[in-house]
């Protein structure tokens, strides 16, 4: 490994050749300010076109300031960082982002968040010597995102997302000069183009260019409404991440707090989408053991390997980008989509009300279940199965609203009998966790023998792809698992050229999987905070008395007095769904 000697703030530093300044000063304690910088350790993620200035530095023999992010030390460099002349510098290239920029702090849905603000302050900004016109660009609403681009400061995140770790290839810069600007190809809407509302360009963008569809009043307007029995689910990555809305530590669990704000809020029934999960294993886990044991039996039709398809995101980016491979994944729903389908029939029927009396709220870290929940053939005669979904930022909103000092809170259990769930549901919220849940119900359901030891350490990691062999009593299962579309492209590439030796592969549309979603709070570039969402999903998952789907008893239940078994006629007709080719969407719109 070769280094190189420098100075920083009058600081000795050494680094390996190719370090750039900002990146060396991390290592010496010295924060130099960014904005369209980013970089995800692990992530594949790394955003610096050098555009914004903000990082600019004094380098000892050159005239000009330099860019942090983009240059890299050499041997004896010496380096100011906060010299009168680059403090300058960065405020004046400040006032003119902000020059060519909304003053709508006070309404912006980014407010408090908004990385653009923060810097602001940081330098200290209190008035604007430039004036000039303001750019004006149309505004698109999609059912999960919203394109606000008269805030777009051009940092081109969102398009490093969108087309290097996504390759979805949705965004881009287009125009020149003042009207340059991040859009689709031609400024088609999002809804129009390939976009799977995966939400990563959200996640990443550092104003609110970039937002969730907010469905909060609407929900509000349910739960005062007397004609509406309103019930929520919360999907399993959320109890990892709500409390870091309310200044609690990453990773803190909040599963009872979280259950007990919700009650507080009005919803009359207050469930858990992990129990939805574990009926999710039960269909999914049997169509894996299905098709294995067709293949066992030399059926040369079969289709595998067979791919998961909890992620609607994933699923929209199999019907825009692979439409001819869309009869290899699994035909089972979401588990939002499976939630809402049972609450909307079976326990519509406990209650004796009829499903349009139901309004079903779910709670996910996902900005791609806004989108899922309205696709038509989750409703039955324009009745949705899920009404509305929401972001586990809009709950804490939605709690900050009511006035609930949510740390103080009780702890409090799900309703049942949609609230109960197992070890093996709540691990659904991080990449491996699918798959892992349904090889604890699949290896039992197809050797009849007891798995002692449920935890598959070899399935887990951060890793983008990973792959693993799980022995079913003699049986080597091969499984694939990807997080981040990018990473399933490169399986699903595989599985089109008949490379790919997997019975079975896991996928998630976002980094980590669910723990980071386009609608969890957010990150600011802290890989560190994934990890300890993920750490603090097996945690409940460890602390839990059952921890595998097939021994829930409600589900147990379920099937005894409703759907009869896994696969069956019923099964089918509320579990289940179909696929669809996009591609002709898209080109219909062009």
């Amino acid at each position: 490994m070769e280094i190189v000697k420098l100075i920083i703030d009058d600081k000795p530093v050494v680094v390996e050749k190719g370090t750039t300044i900002l990146d060396a000063a991390k290592t010496i304690g010295v924060k130099v300010p960014s904005l369209c910088y980013m970089k995800l350790e692990d992530m594949n993620f790394e955003n610096k076109p050098g555009g914004c200035r903000i990082c600019v530095v004094e380098v000892e023999g050159r005239r000009n300031l330099a860019p942090a992010c983009k240059t890299e030390c050499d041997e004896g460099m010496v380096v100011k960082t906060h010299t009168v002349r680059v403090v300058n510098a960065r405020r004046t290239v400040m006032e003119l982002i902000l020059s060519d920029h909304p003053a709508e702090c006070l309404t912006c849905a980014k407010s408090g968040e908004c990385e653009l603000q923060t810097m602001a302050q940081n330098l200290g900004i209190r008035e604007i010597h430039f004036k000039g016109e303001q750019s004006k660009y149309k505004g698109d609403k999609s059912p999960a995102i919203i394109r606000e681009m008269d805030k777009c400061i051009m940092c081109r995140r969102c398009e490093t997302a969108c087309n290097d770790v996504q390759t979805v290839g949705v965004l881009s810069a287009i125009n020149r000069g003042f009207n340059a600007v991040v859009a689709p190809a031609f400024e088609m809407d999002l809804d129009h183009s390939t976009c799977t509302y995966c939400g990563q360009c959200v996640a990443v963008c550092p104003t609110g260019a970039l937002t969730e569809r907010d469905y909060t009043w609407k929900v509000i307007e349910a739960l005062v409404d007397p004609e509406k029995i309103v019930i929520v689910q919360t999907a399993p990555a959320v109890r990892a991440a709500l409390g870091e809305s309310f200044g609690m530590e990453p990773g803190t669990l909040v599963t009872g707090k979280m259950a007990a704000a919700l009650r507080k809020l009005g919803f009359d029934y207050v469930f858990d989408t992990d129990f939805a999960a574990d009926l999710t294993i039960m269909e999914e886990g049997a169509e894996i053991l299905d098709r294995l044991g067709r293949f066992l039996n030399g059926d040369k039709e079969v289709k595998l390997p067979i791919l998961t398809s909890c992620c609607p995101g994933w699923v929209n980016f199999l019907e825009h980008h692979f439409p001819e491979m869309k009869d290899i994944p699994s035909t089972a729903k979401s588990p939002q989509q499976m939630f809402g389908a049972i609450a909307k029939s079976y326990f519509a029927e406990q209650l004796q009300v009829p499903r349009e009396k139901l309004m079903v709220v779910s709670v996910m870290p996902c900005l791609a279940k806004k989108y899922e929940c309205t696709r038509p053939e989750f409703s039955v005669n324009g009745d949705p199965d899920v009404n509305v979904s929401i972001s586990t930022r809009e709950l804490a909103q939605l709690i900050r609203n009511a006035n609930l000092d949510f740390k103080s809170l009780p702890d409090e259990e799900f309703d049942n009998p949609l609230g109960a769930s197992t070890g093996a549901s709540v691990i659904f919220g991080t990449t491996g966790g699918v798959i892992e849940a349904a090889v604890r119900t699949a290896y039992e359901l197809f050797t009849q023998k007891q798995l002692e030891k449920v935890d598959f350490e070899e399935l887990r990691g951060m890793d983008g792809i990973r792959q693993a062999t799980v022995d079913f009593n003699g049986l080597p299962i091969n499984i694939g698992i990807a997080h981040g579309l990018g990473n399933a492209r490169k399986l699903l590439e595989d599985i089109k050229a008949g490379k790919s030796t997997f019975h079975a592969i896991e996928i998630m549309a976002c980094p980590g999987g669910c723990i980071g979603g386009g609608g969890q709070p957010y990150h600011h570039g802290d890989v560190e905070i994934l990890r300890k969402r993920q750490r603090a999903i097996y945690q409940e998952d460890a602390g839990k008395p059952i921890r595998k789907s097939h021994e829930n008893p409600y589900i147990k239940k379920l099937y005894e007095e409703y759907l009869g078994k896994p696969l069956s006629d019923k099964s089918h007709e509320l579990l289940h769904t179909h696929y669809f080719d996009k591609k002709k969407k898209v080109e219909i719109n062009h």
